[in-house]
């Protein structure tokens, strides 16, 4: 089970720069909007990408996807546990949650 982070600690975690957020739904969805400087990075990506877009193993990296309903934070989350990732947190919430509550989000 991979811990979860707020909405608050995660925006000030990105404020701080002190995270990496990686975004689950990635190509169309990602191009159109995502978390400030989140990374696209889908479960069938995981495998071929992880090492060269997270090189530190043990930096602090958060996954999210659209909201509590969607599994793919989750799924890359595990994948990224299980590839030898020490720090992963989800953001349950999602994108739905984060632009809801008025805060930034960045398109391609």
């Amino acid at each position: 089970m991979t811990a979860l982070i707020t909405r608050d600690e995660l925006k000030a975690a990105i404020d701080a720069g002190s995270v990496t957020v990686v975004d689950a739904l990635g190509g169309e969805y990602h191009a159109q909007q995502h978390l400030p400087g989140a990374l696209a990075l889908t479960l069938a990506e995981v495998d071929s990408k992880a090492s060269g877009l997270l090189p530190d193993r043990d930096a602090a990296i958060v996954t999210y996807c659209s909201n509590p309903g969607c599994p793919n934070s989750s799924q890359v989350a595990e994948r990224l546990t299980a590839l030898g990732y020490t720090n992963v947190r989800k953001y349950r919430e999602g994108i739905q949650d984060w632009v809801e509550a008025g805060l930034p989000v960045e398109s391609a």
